[in-house]
């Protein structure tokens, strides 16, 4: 969206996309390339335990952690005092001292875009203060035929955007990639759509004419997707810890939507990605991560903390 050189509200980004689209590593070769110059970076983070806001930190002029709730519904609340309050310091400054007029609302993965645009203009302070300037939304290609057929809040998400990103296109056969696309397209032909792969912008082109998927309609029965956590014991090493998930996601990868988390090894800190049952190749971070090593988020219906403890004790015993 162009700016009106004469609104002087804070230009506000909220960038969603579903569980494991790429939101982060996207966002962060964005900081990098200067796209967002001196923005106030806002993540938002379903579980207690954030892990977003370590790989970002380096790149950020300066950030906010939400944590423990979705900023669409149950963080609802939180998000709105951390908006304000930006809000009120950017007030209290002099025209010559304030820095950047944007901000970056990276979202749980778990957030429609749509419930926090109405929140920001249903609040009478944010309404005079905030302009929501674009929602980009990100469409992880490899995973997308699955969960737009099986999730109604991926649709959500995509229906609401400006502009759409459609990520991890370098994983994928370019039919595929185009049957992504048209499906896109129907659910939201308004929308503006690029692509990127591993963060990095990708051309769009010369791509066969395919039609979309079909998606079915989809019953609102379903278990809720909700976070979960375990603090892995020192006394399981990386070795055992990753043979033992990879047989948890053969199992029950079509439960489990996403894992993310930090695992110490002698290498340093290890950053741990998977969605459903594809584990991303493991991060060595610049930097330890305190308070973050060895928990490890999972994401999906029907798991329950002790169990997934009680199932790594079982398997590393044996």
């Amino acid at each position: 969206m162009t700016p009106d050189a004469d609104d002087s509200r804070l230009r506000l980004t909220i960038l969603g996309g579903y569980l494991g689209s790429g939101k982060t590593t996207w966002l962060r070769h964005q900081l990098f390339a200067g796209t967002f110059p001196g923005a106030h970076i806002l993540v938002n983070e379903a579980a207690l335990t954030p892990v977003d806001d370590t790989l970002l930190a380096a790149q950020a002029a300066s950030m906010t952690m939400l944590a423990g709730g979705c900023a669409c519904c149950t963080g609802k609340a939180d998000l709105i005092a951390a908006l304000r309050a930006l809000c009120d310091t950017r007030s209290r400054q002099s025209a010559e001292m304030r820095g950047t007029n944007q901000i970056v609302l990276e979202t749980s993965g778990l957030a429609d875009p749509a419930a926090i645009l109405a929140a920001i203009r249903d609040d009478g302070v944010l309404v005079h203060h905030i302009r929501v300037a674009e929602i980009v939304v990100l469409v992880d290609a490899l995973h997308a035929v699955q969960q737009l057929q099986s999730e109604h809040l991926s649709r959500a998400q995509i229906e609401a955007a400006d502009r759409i990103i459609l990520t991890k296109v370098d994983a994928v056969t370019d039919h595929t990639l185009a049957a992504v696309m048209a499906t896109v397209k129907q659910l939201n032909p308004a929308a503006e759509i690029e692509a990127a792969a591993k963060g990095l912008p990708h051309a769009l082109s010369n791509l066969p004419d395919v039609p979309a998927y079909a998606l079915p309609l989809l019953s609102d029965g379903m278990a809720p997707i909700l976070p979960t956590k375990i603090d892995i014991p020192e006394d399981v090493d990386w070795a055992a810890f990753s043979v033992w998930l990879s047989a948890l996601l053969y199992a029950r990868g079509d439960d489990l939507v996403r894992v993310k988390g930090v695992f110490e090894t002698p290498a340093g800190p290890l950053l741990l990605q998977a969605v459903r049952k594809s584990v991303q190749p493991p991060e060595l971070l610049p930097a330890p991560a305190q308070d973050r090593r060895n928990q490890i988020v999972f994401i999906g219906r029907g798991y329950e903390s002790e169990d997934l403890r009680r199932s790594l004790a079982y398997f590393t015993r044996n």
